[in-house]
């Protein structure tokens, strides 16, 4: 036989080689985070009077506590009678809990448990809202702030984000004080009152546990959710986010010398400042299959078709693949790297008036494994020489650690969320940002999740318009809380 017969037969040998070892990946492939509902004992939960905690959710979205940009509290009187409210809409629950208010209008109420040795949990949903955009108000099917129940759903800005976990929380932690539950592990709820704008609320908090010598066995926050038609699968899945990006701004100003725009200079502060922001953008941060991104992956292949098994059993062969197909959309390109996006400008206040210097806002979301010192190296490094000044327009939020998929409260939160939503549950990575990552160092683990059924054209409601929660979803959110603190402080 001849060399190129060898040779063939050598590369035939790989190939099977290759094809064995997928083959017997795949076959005895498991998720990373499987979740199993035996393992955590399940409360059942109490009756849920569903048209009470929708007609108390319209009227939380009445009251119009909007964080406008770099500014919270705009109308401390909307914080105050939302406070007011709360106090006398949910008696049980606040004659149970100690009521603290920190820096200003975020609250902290504390449930003491019978068993002060054990880690408390501490679950979180923020008072504030988004604007509406002005001039879409008319576009609105009722009126943002109106609080409007009908069509089985209420209507609203808030009702998902985030009154919705607010109102079916505190619906939950009534129905229970009512019945007389007494938890054995202290519940502490922490309802920040600027998250919208990367507020003092939950960074108060968290020094507060930290004085107290607090440390949390988990902290549950808003996040992810049960997408209905996930685009694997198409099917429903819940995802409970274990990471989130951090965020930072940076800002880039190029100075120059103004003057009349009839006799600029060869290169003008406008020209300068547009070449330092494609030379960033043009050095994006590379993909990576790794991380929360990658687990939520191959937490749902079991449930997907067989090529998607034999991927994700297979990373070490198929990652740069997995990156190409995952990548296809600007979601899911997200989920595998550090993002940049120029989002913000400013030059001359006149079209005739050359500017004496030109500034670009870029926006990062920074990936687990990134750092803001990276972001920044990268960012000089990109601009080389060109006379630009590189600044952070506030002290950047670092990426979150990533929380367990083994740990009891994983097994609880998991097996809760499999077992209301009856659909795979999987790790994800939160690519915007919540209050929950100031609570990071004063906690075991953190998650974040919302136990609401979305469609993906649903989620972008989410900061728009026609912004709204079903009926169902009220009481399924309700009826999670219940079991949740019945389940998770009660042992």
């Amino acid at each position: 036989m001849g060399f190129a017969g060898k040779a063939g037969l050598t590369a035939v040998g790989l190939v099977l080689a290759v094809a064995g070892v997928v083959a017997v990946r795949t076959a005895t492939f498991k998720a990373p985070a499987a979740v199993d509902v035996a393992e955590a004992r399940l409360a059942a939960g109490r009756t849920v009077d569903t048209t009470k905690a929708a007609a108390n959710l319209a009227q939380a979205i009445r009251f119009q506590t909007i964080s406008h940009q770099d500014r919270a509290d705009d109308q401390p009187a909307e914080w105050d009678k939302l406070h007011a409210w709360l106090q006398t809409t949910y008696p049980a629950a606040h004659a149970a809990m100690q009521r603290e208010v920190l820096a200003g209008h975020t609250l902290v109420y504390t449930w003491p448990g019978s068993n002060p040795a054990l880690a408390p949990i501490v679950l979180m949903a923020h008072q504030d809202v988004v604007p509406v955009t002005p001039g879409s108000e008319g576009s609105w099917t009722h009126p943002p702030f109106a609080g409007v129940v009908t069509d089985n759903a209420v209507w609203g800005r808030g009702a998902i984000d985030d009154k919705g976990s607010l109102i079916t929380l505190f619906e939950a932690l009534e129905g229970l004080a009512a019945g007389g539950f007494k938890p054995v592990r202290t519940v502490i709820i922490v309802s920040g009152h600027d998250e919208e704008v990367r507020g003092v609320g939950a960074v108060a908090a968290a020094a507060l546990f930290k004085s107290r010598g607090i440390k949390a066995q988990f902290v549950l926050d808003e996040g992810m959710v049960v997408v209905e038609d996930h685009p694997v699968t198409g099917k429903p899945t819940a995802i409970i986010g274990t990471a989130e990006k951090g965020y930072a701004t940076l800002k880039v100003t190029a100075p120059a010398i103004g003057g009349h725009s009839s006799a600029p200079p060869a290169e003008t502060g406008v020209a300068t400042l547009s070449r330092a922001v494609l030379a960033i953008t043009d050095k994006p941060f590379p993909m990576k299959f790794a991380g929360p991104g990658a687990d939520m992956l191959k937490s749902i292949a079991p449930h997907a078709s067989l090529p998607v098994r034999v991927f994700a059993a297979n990373t070490w062969l198929f990652s740069p693949l997995l990156v190409q197909v995952t990548a296809k959309t600007p979601a899911g390109a997200a989920m595998l790297h550090t993002t940049i996006a120029p989002t913000m400008l400013k030059g001359s206040p006149k079209e005739n008036v050359l500017p004496q210097d030109a500034t670009a806002w870029i926006n990062y979301r920074i990936a687990p494994g990134d750092t803001s010192a990276k972001v920044m190296a990268r960012a000089k490094d990109a601009v080389g020489k060109l006379p630009v000044e590189l600044t952070w327009t506030k002290t950047p939020d670092e990426p979150s650690p990533i929380s367990s998929t083994s740990s009891d409260a994983w097994k609880t939160l998991a097996s809760l969320a499999a077992d209301e939503s009856q659909a795979p549950v999987v790790p994800g990575l939160v690519t915007a940002g919540t209050d929950s990552r100031y609570l990071a160092p004063v906690a075991s683990d953190v998650y974040r999740f919302q136990p609401l059924v979305l469609s993906i054209d649903e989620t972008k409601m989410i900061h728009g318009t026609d912004e709204h929660i079903s009926l169902a979803n009220v009481e399924r959110m309700v009826r999670f809380y219940q079991r949740l603190v019945e389940t998770a402080a009660a042992r």
